[in-house]
């Protein structure tokens, strides 16, 4: 998963902290859904969901991809904390909706890398939407790398590559696109994806509505990156709010030899 920075300013930070008065989990303590709906039912309550929160463009064989891919998280969350969200409409919205709203808002260039997945958002929806796309997903943690693999082959997902490590300046791949909702300022994930992201490839950075201060620290890579997109949008028909921000590359960044990054 990317790394953590205290200047961050998404919504997903927001969205993990607990409600005003509420107690923190213990550490190593799992939260587990009262209810796993059955794939079926899932996918039923999804098309309800979907319908009402205009995402009438998710086709039934999506749908039911995604109906799959709730009871595999579900399943597995009693084993590993992968996820705070324990109710089919809190991950229908949260995780699958948000994930895929991004295709509504922005052309999404492929081969397309999903930097920090954790357990697979938005990179395994995206996936569903795009089954014929070279996507990649790149997780740092041992765990979450072996539940995206069950996952890649429960769901029968081809053309999905994991990548078990961090990205960061030393990751050399050639992309045309990198997307992230990870916890990481917007200046460090320019920086992260500096050497594997082509001159007129695209970063997504999924954050919420306060983004300006990370704005204003990106700022300082003008000379190679080029803000061309700023969406401001909310979950349709829920309070929660959202913003795409999308990068072009214009030009390489010189890579540091190692005795230049010592002394940085």
């Amino acid at each position: 998963m990317a790394h953590k920075n205290k200047t961050n300013f998404s919504a997903y930070t927001a969205r993990q902290s607990p409600s005003s008065g509420a107690s923190k989990p213990l550490r190593g303590f799992h939260r587990r859904p009262s209810t796993v709906h059955s794939v079926q039912e899932a996918n039923d309550r999804l098309y309800d969901l979907f319908r009402n929160h205009e995402a009438q463009f998710i086709t039934h064989e999506q749908r039911q991809k995604l109906a799959e891919f709730y009871s595999i998280l579900m399943n597995e969350q009693g084993r590993n904390n992968f996820t705070r969200l324990m109710t089919l409409k809190d991950v229908g919205l949260k995780h699958f909706l948000d994930s895929i709203l991004v295709t509504k808002l922005t052309k999404l260039q492929f081969p397309l890398m999903d930097m920090g997945t954790g357990p697979g958002f938005p990179g395994i929806p995206l996936k569903i939407m795009h089954p014929k796309e070279k996507i990649l997903l790149a997780e740092g943690v041992q765990k979450r790398v072996e539940f995206l693999k069950v996952a890649r082959e429960n769901l029968k997902l081809e053309n999905l590559d994991i990548i078990g490590r961090n990205i960061d300046e030393n990751f050399v791949y050639p992309l045309q696109g990198v997307i992230t909702r990870a916890v990481e300022d917007a200046s460090n994930s320019l920086r992260n994806v500096s050497q594997c992201l082509e001159v007129g490839g695209r970063l997504y950075l999924m954050k919420g509505p306060n983004a300006e201060p990370e704005l204003k620290l990106a700022a300082t890579m003008k000379e190679y990156y080029k803000l061309v997109e700023d969406h401001k949008y909310e979950i349709p028909n829920t309070p929660h709010l959202r913003r795409l921000l999308v990068f072009e590359k214009l030009k390489n960044i010189p890579r540091l030899t190692p005795d230049e990054d010592e002394d940085l």
